[in-house]
C-alpha cells in the first residue's frame, strides 16, 4: 500500500522526459504520469461472480516545436526509454502541422501553492471486505418485498493521482481515492418485470452510503416501477429528480465548454453575458471542494483552480476553458484543463453544482394538475451544436400535485434554451456525483407517448 501512495520514483520519470525533450531540441515541453489501482469484487444470486485488480503507471510526453506539437505515451517507465520517446516525440513536433494556440499555460497562472483537499482515504478495504459489502447490498435489495432476482451488486475501491512536470518550472502532484458500491434489483415476473438500481460513490469510506441503504433504495425504486402505464402525447410541465437533473447540467457543461465555443459547434456560441436563467439561478464550479469526487489541487496544465460562479443570477458569466481554448477566444484560461497521457489537454468541468431554491420538491410538484416526474433517463438527449432535446424516460405521472402510477416507454423532448430559461430548483441539494443537481421543475415539455 505504501508504495503505490509514493509517487516520487513518477515525479523523477516526468522530470528526466521534460530534460531529455529539451535535450533533444523541443522550445517547451510537459510531462503527465498517471498512477492508477482499482480493486473490485461482484456478486450475484449469493455468488462471487467476478474479483478484479489492476494496478498501472502510465506516463505522457508532450513537445514542443515553435508553434508545432506532439503527444506520446508509454507504460515503459525505464530511463532509456524515456531518452527514446523523447527523441521520437520531437521527430514528430518537427513535422505536425503548426497550431497558433498550443503552447504550456502562461507561468503567472500556475499553483504556487498545493492545498490539501482530503482526497486520499489512507484505510482502503480489502477483497474480502468488498465482498462482504456487496453481499449486503444484495441482500438488502433482495428483502423487498416484490422483488423477484438480483442483476448484481458490486463493491469496489480504487487510487488514482497524477504528476506534472512542466519545462517552465512547475512540479506537482496529488493522489485520491475512489469508493464505490452499486447494485440493481429485479422486481415482477415472466413479461411483468421492471428493475432499477442505487449506488453510491465517495472518496473516503466514511462519507459513503451504507450497503444496506443502497441494495434497499434499488429493490424499491425496481417495486414502484411494477404496471407502468403509457401516456398520451402531450405537453406538460417536467420535473427531474436529482439522480435525473444532474444531466440537465451536464447539457449546459458542455454547451460552454471552451473547445465548442471555438469551433463554434455550440448552440451558446453567442450567449456569454446573457440571463439564459432566471434570476437567483447560481451554478457554480469548484474544483478545490474538500473530498469533492472530481476536486484537484490544480488542473492538466499546471494552472491553480478556483470556485467560480459559471452562472451568477441567471447569466452566463464564463466559458469553461484551458489555454489552447481560451487564447483562440482571446481569453484567460479558467483552470479547466483535463488531459490523459495519449492526449494535449482539453477544457472539462470538474465539481459542478445548481444551488438549490427553497421550495420543497413536493411544494414543487404541488400545483402540477398533470406533469411527469422523471427517475431515469436513456438515451445521449441533447444535440449541443443545436439545443434540441429529446430522450427515452421513465417514472411517475403527476396529478393534482401528487405522483399516481409509474409510466414508461415515452419520450420527453424541449429545447434546451427554454428549458434553462423555465429551470426552478427545489432545496433537496446533495453532493453525490460529479455533477450535482437538486430536484429540478421545467415547464412546457413534451411527453411524447400513445
Amino acid at each position: 500500500m505504501s508504495s503505490l501512495l509514493d509517487q516520487s520514483a513518477l515525479l523523477q520519470v516526468a522530470e528526466q522526459l521534460v530534460g531529455a525533450a529539451r535535450r533533444n531540441g523541443a522550445d517547451a515541453a510537459d510531462a503527465v504520469a498517471v498512477r492508477g489501482m482499482s480493486l473490485s469484487v461482484g456478486v450475484r444470486e449469493g455468488s462471487v461472480e467476478e474479483s478484479q485488480r489492476a494496478e498501472s503507471d502510465n506516463v505522457g510526453l508532450r513537445v514542443f516545436v515553435g508553434k508545432r506539437q506532439a503527444v506520446v505515451s508509454t507504460n515503459d517507465l525505464r530511463a532509456e526509454t524515456g531518452d527514446q520517446l523523447a527523441e521520437r516525440a520531437v521527430a514528430m513536433a518537427r513535422v505536425a502541422p503548426q497550431d497558433q494556440f498550443a503552447g504550456l499555460a502562461d507561468p503567472e497562472q500556475l499553483a504556487r501553492e498545493i492545498p490539501d483537499l482530503d482526497l486520499l482515504d489512507p484505510e482502503l478495504p480489502n477483497v474480502e471486505r468488498l465482498e462482504n459489502t456487496a453481499r449486503a447490498a444484495e441482500a438488502s435489495a433482495l428483502a423487498v418485498i416484490g422483488v423477484s432476482k438480483s442483476g448484481g451488486a458490486s463493491a469496489s475501491v480504487g487510487i488514482g493521482g497524477m504528476v506534472l512536470v512542466t519545462s517552465h518550472g512547475f512540479r506537482g502532484s496529488y493522489l485520491g481515492s475512489r469508493h464505490d458500491i452499486s447494485m440493481q434489483a429485479i422486481a415482477g415476473d415472466g413479461t411483468e418485470m421492471e428493475s432499477d438500481y442505487d449506488f453510491s460513490s465517495a472518496l473516503h469510506t466514511t462519507d459513503l452510503e451504507a450497503a444496506e441503504r443502497v441494495g434497499r433504495a434499488a429493490g424499491e425504486r425496481a417495486v414502484k416501477r411494477l404496471k407502468p402505464r403509457k401516456v398520451a402525447t402531450c405537453r406538460v410541465p417536467v420535473v427531474f429528480e436529482p439522480r435525473v437533473a444532474r444531466s440537465v447540467l451536464g447539457h449546459f457543461a458542455s454547451a460552454i465548454n471552451g473547445s465548442a465555443i471555438a469551433r463554434k459547434s455550440s448552440f451558446l456560441k453567442d450567449k456569454l453575458g446573457e440571463h439564459l436563467f432566471s434570476r437567483g439561478i447560481t451554478i457554480v464550479d469548484d474544483p478545490l471542494r474538500k473530498r469533492g469526487l472530481r476536486s484537484h489541487p490544480f488542473d492538466a496544465e499546471g494552472v491553480a483552480g478556483k470556485r467560480r460562479a459559471i452562472v451568477a443570477d441567471g447569466k452566463l458569466t464564463t466559458w469553461i476553458l484551458d489555454s489552447a481554448s481560451a487564447r483562440e477566444l482571446g481569453l484567460t484560461t479558467t483552470g479547466h484543463a483535463q488531459r490523459g497521457v495519449s492526449s494535449s489537454p482539453s477544457p472539462s468541468a470538474s465539481n459542478l453544482h445548481l444551488e438549490p431554491g427553497s421550495a420543497t420538491p413536493a411544494a414543487l410538484i404541488a400545483d402540477i394538475a398533470n406533469g411527469f416526474y422523471v427517475t431515469d433517463l436513456i438515451g445521449m438527449g441533447a444535440n449541443i451544436v443545436t439545443g434540441d432535446y429529446s430522450c427515452g424516460a421513465a417514472g411517475f405521472w403527476i396529478e393534482n400535485g401528487e405522483l399516481s402510477y409509474p409510466v414508461s416507454e415515452v419520450t420527453i423532448a424541449g429545447q434546451l434554451l427554454e428549458m434553462f430559461s423555465t429551470l426552478a430548483p427545489a432545496n433537496d441539494l446533495e453532493f453525490r456525483f460529479g455533477i450535482n443537481a437538486p430536484t429540478i421543475r421545467i415547464e412546457g415539455l413534451t411527453v411524447a407517448g400513445l
